[in-house]
């Protein structure tokens, strides 16, 4: 990765942080859970940054929409996340499959 990858990747963290702000509170404060959660048990494919976004892309419709935050992804925030990454191969599988390769 060139330096020229890395300060393209922070104008686009940026440009999606900015998003995330222009979101009503209630939804910036279920993005930020959502994405701490995600950062610890999520997919190890998450810096692509593609599930982020279609997150920001699903609440800016909800939003729009005038419906609340927990009306789309109802009060059990860590669950609708796991079923986000259901089919996505996550750390915990990245680890339990190192211990397996260990284990004679």
């Amino acid at each position: 990765m060139g330096i020229q990858d890395i300060i393209e990747g922070k104008k686009q963290w940026r440009a999606h942080m900015a998003r995330v702000k222009a979101l009503p509170p209630d939804y910036q404060i279920v993005y930020k859970e959502m994405q701490r959660y995600l950062f610890k048990v999520g997919p190890v494919d998450l810096a692509d940054g593609h599930l982020l976004a279609e997150i920001v892309d699903f609440f800016e419709q909800g939003a729009a929409g005038g419906k609340g935050v927990l009306q789309l992804v109802g009060t059990d925030v860590a669950a609708f996340c796991d079923d986000l990454i259901k089919d996505s191969r996550t750390y915990a599988d990245v680890y339990q499959e190192s211990l397996r390769k260990e284990t004679p």
